[in-house]
């Protein structure tokens, strides 16, 4: 293995941490693991590094306490790789470099909850087409954690940054930020479209990275019949790659909306959403098309 410079600040947290993840192929491998790949096999051809080196890096990760081996055949014996809790505590790192790429490198540097239709952000989001969403379990709105992928033929999963019960919860300038209004009449337009979505076999899920008793209050005022998952450790975010913004200190979804069938493929992505009740009648429309 190469010989790695120790940076010898131990009383800087930032240096410790980089003794870790400071190599560049570090990050994009727990990237990858928090997308749905384990198996060495599968990172080595989607990271397209050479295999003693992916094999050096996992070795690091794991006995960092990053990534966890755990057996998947017994003869041969085979493994992968997953992701602790501490490497876990990762993700919100990776997002915030996603999100400074996306607003500093590939943007103009603007805090925005949209962007333009031609963007390579836009680019990446419908790249999900005919991906698969890797299994996991967010919280819902009663703190009851839950899949976000309901097993009716299709769920119908909506991002949005944000919506309140009260006014002032939203944050200073909330209206000034473009793409950013519109989570109340989005929520309430699947409200009432609901009965339409579930004829045609779809369940309809909101989710943003609000905290599950701020989305509780917002779905009893507006009385939704329909699940909200907090995203608030951005485990879904990170694992689909999907574009945030940040303020008021919180990192949020930009508004977004993915047609996920039973088998967890997403068939369909609408982003950015220009028109709110257009896309919740596109979104309908791509359902029926589907099934």
């Amino acid at each position: 293995m190469a010989q790695r410079t120790h940076l010898g600040d131990a009383d800087c947290s930032i240096a410790q941490a980089l003794e870790v993840v400071g190599d560049w192929w570090t990050l994009l491998i727990v990237r990858d693991t928090a997308r749905g790949l384990h198996r060495f096999d599968e990172l080595q051809r989607e990271l397209g590094m050479s295999r003693k080196v992916l094999a050096e890096r996992l070795k690091l990760l794991v006995e960092a306490g990053v990534l966890a081996r755990e057996p998947y055949r017994e003869r041969p014996v085979r493994h992968e790789y997953r992701l602790t809790p501490r490497g876990r505590g990762l993700l919100p790192v990776l997002i915030a470099l996603q999100d400074w790429g996306d607003n500093w490198i590939l943007g103009e540097g603007e805090m925005t909850a949209t962007t333009e239709e031609a963007s390579r952000e836009a680019e990446r989001v419908h790249a999900l087409r005919g991906t698969r969403v890797p299994e996991l379990l967010l919280p819902n709105r009663f703190g009851e954690v839950a899949d976000p992928v309901a097993q009716t033929p299709f769920t119908v999963l909506y991002c949005f940054p944000g919506a309140y019960a009260r006014a002032e919860s939203y944050p200073p300038g909330w209206a000034g930020i473009p793409g950013a209004k519109g989570c109340t009449f989005e929520s309430c337009t699947y409200r009432d479209q609901l009965a339409e979505f579930t004829a045609a076999g779809a369940s309809v899920h909101g989710v943003s990275t609000q905290r599950a008793d701020e989305q509780r209050e917002f779905a009893e005022q507006e009385r939704l019949r329909f699940p909200l998952f907090s995203d608030a450790d951005l485990a879904l975010a990170a694992a689909l790659r999907l574009p945030t913004f940040r303020v008021a200190g919180v990192t949020r979804l930009k508004r977004m909306t993915l047609v996920v069938d039973r088998e967890r493929i997403v068939r369909e992505v609408f982003y950015p959403i220009q028109d709110i009740e257009a896309s919740v009648s596109a979104a309908l429309a791509a359902v029926r098309d589907s099934a």
